[in-house]
């Protein structure tokens, strides 16, 4: 009896440090490469990019040597949020956030698709097509999120489906232990494997 209570008491005490724990980056990319909101920037939009081509700058994380690739911000839909807490990866990343913008932010072409999100990918179902499928393709996307110090990961995490959210961050490459590697996806037309967006995030709002 006493060795099941044990048990179920160190269950619990590792769940909640697993959901306290935090990723604390504190990169200073944003000293070398400055990203400000655009005026121009809009849910009916593309995500914004400015691909970083001058001297790159890498820094250190724990065992990860993390490599910005360009400059990147979006206003967008909320279309899944997934916490990730067992996986490699989860040691960076600990939400993915399935985001649209264009006609994959209106209400009327999302009640027609069923949406859900598993082993860091996002996965889209419709019996009929509200839009063609090269447009749910191009204006929504799986991203990993990579919070830059605590403040944002609690913000991070505070964000539900169906928010409408303003970001900003970095594109980024990472290099790991045993020639393990996470690149980011470098364009919104690409599907399947590495498609994704792996996103330093420097700020994350609803708005």
């Amino acid at each position: 009896m006493w060795k099941a209570l044990l048990i179920i008491v160190a269950i619990g005490f590792i769940y909640n440090w697993q959901s306290s724990t935090t990723v604390s980056i504190d990169s200073n990319i944003s000293d070398s490469f400055p990203i400000e909101y655009a005026s121009s920037l809009s849910i009916k939009k593309s995500p914004l990019q400015k691909n970083i081509n001058s001297a790159k700058q890498s820094f250190q994380f724990d065992k990860f040597t993390i490599t910005p690739l360009a400059n990147f911000q979006l206003i967008g839909r909320v279309l899944g949020a997934k916490s990730y807490r067992s996986d490699r990866e989860s040691a960076l990343s600990p939400v993915d956030l399935a985001l649209g913008w264009g006609p994959m932010a209106n209400s009327d072409t999302l009640d027609e698709l069923t949406i859900t999100q598993s082993n860091r990918w996002y996965h889209w179902r419709t019996d009929e097509f509200p839009i063609p499928r090269r447009d749910i393709e191009t204006n929504s996307a799986n991203m990993h999120f990579i919070p830059s110090n605590s403040e944002v990961e609690a913000k991070l995490k505070s964000i539900q489906s169906g928010d409408i959210v303003k970001l900003m961050g970095y594109l980024v490459h990472i290099d790991g232990e045993n020639g393990w590697k996470w690149t980011s996806s470098m364009t919104r037309a690409d599907t399947g494997s590495h498609s994704c967006e792996v996103i330093l995030l420097e700020d994350i709002k609803t708005i």
